[in-house]
């Protein structure tokens, strides 16, 4: 696999790299992922990493220049693995990877499969990199639409974005399939409520709302402070347990909004934590106003039994179905009032939380994604023999 980011480090593109590999090795597949010099090795998973940047330590999710020359030291260090391993294809994550993947293809005629997880344009218009419209943003999609069709197969982490690539960009409809996010609901599931919220010293008799997740304005984190200030203005009881990084600029803000009493931050969260903690929760929210991105948090939320409050969007849609409560897009109005109403009506999140649960176990397994993966790889193999 190759992955252009820093794994691991406890974030959604993360997990999915993560929870792909692992389950890959379960069915008996050797799998070995050439990613940066940072991030954290996880138990059972083979990194080869690039040489060390010093200056280079950022974790969080976003584009970089940075990456222009850390994603040629990964090409070199992936020729090298690949050399020595001769592996049957290459699976490369995310735009870089799918590029460092092409290069990869030509020169060792191996085939390469592309795990789709967000339009690169869209990405770098979502996190202010450069604005819509502009020469940088139609060059980056002249480069996706180029990463696009060299590929072999793609598979993405929605029929969204499966649409999209077929629709806007051209893509053969039988080079694409979806392969949507899922979840380990073995290790996640509800944890003691009690017990979850003595460890992180949260009121033991008020609703608690969890958000799990990457801190910037595409998240939706900017335009939740906003809600828990209407929520505060209206006198709702509610504390939040806000979960993720970076928090700085968030909690100063918080701060001056005059919402710390209400607001538990706990910075980064360790996936295997990630249970325990969601379990002090009786509902989770995603305000996240990408329209080009997955939203894997959500599986999460369904697997520990928390009803979740989401912008109404395709993806969300797509995931959540009967079991989500939505808002209008982008209305931070609205969201505050569905909050506001499921807070009020604890029968109705307990039955949300108990469906959703049922959902995550009968739908959204990894050990069904794997088998599918695993069908794409033959494929792919069969065809290129």
């Amino acid at each position: 696999m190759i992955a252009p980011t820093p794994f691991f480090a406890d974030r959604g593109c993360h997990v999915r790299i993560f929870e792909e590999a692992r389950i890959l090795i379960s069915l008996g597949h050797r799998v070995e992922i050439v990613t940066y010099h940072i991030g954290r090795d996880m138990p059972g998973i083979i990194a080869h990493r690039i040489p060390s940047i010093p200056w280079y330590q950022k974790l969080d999710a976003g584009p970089s220049w940075h990456k222009l020359y850390l994603d040629i030291l990964l090409f070199f260090t992936a020729v090298n693995v690949a050399r020595r391993l001769k592996p049957d294809l290459f699976h490369a994550h995310l735009h870089e990877g799918a590029f460092v993947g092409v290069l990869l293809k030509v020169i060792l005629n191996i085939p390469l499969l592309f795990d789709y997880q967000g339009s690169l344009s869209g990405e770098v218009i979502d996190h202010g990199f450069c604005r819509k419209g502009s020469l940088l943003a139609r060059f980056f999609g002249w480069i996706e639409s180029r990463i696009n069709r060299s590929a072999d197969v793609i598979v993405t982490s929605s029929s969204l974005a499966t649409d999209d690539l077929i629709g806007k960009w051209g893509v053969p409809k039988q080079s694409v399939t979806t392969l949507a996010d899922a979840v380990n609901t073995d290790e996640f599931k509800p944890f003691d409520q009690k017990e979850s919220r003595l460890i992180l010293n949260l009121p033991a008799d008020v609703p608690v709302v969890a958000f799990l997740g990457v801190f910037n304005r595409y998240q939706g984190v900017d335009l939740l402070l906003e809600a828990i200030a209407i929520l505060k203005l209206r006198a709702v009881t509610v504390h939040f347990l806000l979960m993720g990084f970076p928090d700085e600029r968030y909690r100063l803000r918080a701060e001056e909004m005059g919402l710390g009493g209400m607001i538990t931050f706990t910075g980064k969260v360790d996936y295997k934590d990630a249970p325990f903690y969601l379990s002090a929760a009786d509902l989770a929210v995603s305000p996240k106003i990408s329209l080009t991105e997955a939203n894997g948090k959500l599986f999460n939320y369904l697997a520990c039994g928390l009803p979740a409050l989401v912008f109404d969007t395709p993806v969300n849609r797509e995931i959540l179905g009967d079991v989500g409560v939505y808002a209008q897009f982008a209305d931070v109005t609205d969201f505050a009032t569905k909050l506001e109403e499921l807070i009020a009506d604890p029968d109705r999140m307990h039955l949300l939380g108990q469906k959703g649960r049922e959902k995550a176990v009968l739908e959204h397994s990894w050990t069904s994604r794997g088998g599918c993966l695993v069908k794409r790889y033959q494929d792919l193999i069969g065809r290129r023999s």
